[in-house]
């Protein structure tokens, strides 16, 4: 009989390549995973790793058992939505995954609301940029993952996830206030030569708008590079950077500094992510929900919220 813990493990090496790889998302040993493996072996009558240099690679065998395995994993995802479905009461942990700015503007109002509709919900939120999150989603280490989508940019195709779109979010040159004598520029193409601030290097957002300026005609002057997009806003509003905002990032509150219409009015677009497997469970039924709700908040405040965004993003259909 095989152990499905250790064939858990075996799919978990096909996901993330290595061993330590393993052990470090399951806070297991190395040794340990291997020798979980070794009595997989025995158990299964093949062999199932080999070794290419200092790495272990699946043999046609174990891909067979992987294959399986991914489909008992599903099928014991689909059994516990099916049994939460049918009691009355929104329970257990889902586990989300978000980058800075949905974090900032949309997650405390759909905790609110979580908070206030299903007490007996525990919701877990951590950041992450989109790629790692989508991945982590994937390879189970979070139930959902509020990503973004910048125009042009496509990413890693997950065929285990599905996709819900949020919102459109419009991206907007940023500029210190008219008061800042030290930088100073209405449209992209008189930011040539000044200092920018940009998220770091292998982002899309960063790709995204390198590739913007220099369809305008220059290369970026990135003297500052941080993923934090509060110390974007900083930066800009002190004289000392340019940069591009998205409007998500104002939810709530007036723009610090000045905001700029760019080449083609790009947006990014918000969507949520889980496993098919999962994507029924009550509790990330009701988490994406009050996302949805959250952003149609923030895209349209009440007379309770004095401050609006300057220009508020659109919320989508789910697709």
């Amino acid at each position: 009989m095989l152990d499905l813990r250790r064939l858990r493990l075996l799919r978990e090496l096909k996901i993330r390549g290595t061993l330590a790889g393993v052990a470090a998302a399951l806070a297991y040993s190395p040794s340990a995973v291997s020798q979980q493996l070794a009595l997989l072996e025995k158990e299964a009558g093949v062999v199932l790793l080999k070794k290419v240099g200092r790495r272990v690679q699946l043999t046609p065998q174990a891909e067979i058992l992987v294959e399986h395995t991914t489909h008992l994993l599903e099928r014991l995802e689909l059994a516990e939505a099916d049994l939460r479905a049918s009691t009355t009461t929104v329970s257990g942990t889902v586990r989300v995954a978000v980058f800075q700015s949905a974090a900032l503007a949309v997650i405390p109002r759909a905790l609110t609301f979580l908070a206030e509709e299903y007490p007996a919900l525990r919701v877990e939120v951590t950041e992450r940029e989109p790629e790692r999150g989508l991945f982590e989603v994937a390879a189970r280490d979070f139930d959902l993952v509020l990503a973004e989508q910048y125009p042009g940019h496509t990413r890693a195709h997950w065929p285990d996830l599905d996709r819900i779109n949020l919102a459109t979010d419009a991206l907007r040159l940023a500029v210190p206030p008219e008061d800042s004598s030290r930088v100073s520029a209405a449209t992209l193409e008189e930011t040539a030569g000044l200092p920018w601030v940009m998220e770091p290097i292998g982002t899309a957002s960063r790709q995204w708008a390198t590739q913007l300026c220099r369809s305008a005609g220059f290369e970026p002057d990135v003297r500052f590079e941080t993923a934090d997009l509060i110390a974007h806003i900083r930066l800009i509003e002190s004289g000392n950077a340019v940069g591009i905002l998205p409007d998500l990032v104002w939810a709530g509150r007036m723009p610090a500094v000045q905001l700029h219409d760019l080449p083609g009015t790009p947006h990014r677009t918000l969507f949520s992510a889980a496993r098919r497997s999962s994507a029924q469970r009550p509790g990330v039924v009701v988490v994406r929900a009050a996302l949805d709700r959250a952003v149609s908040k923030v895209a349209k405040p009440t007379e309770s919220d004095p401050l609006e965004p300057p220009r508020p993003f659109e919320p989508l259909a789910p697709v």
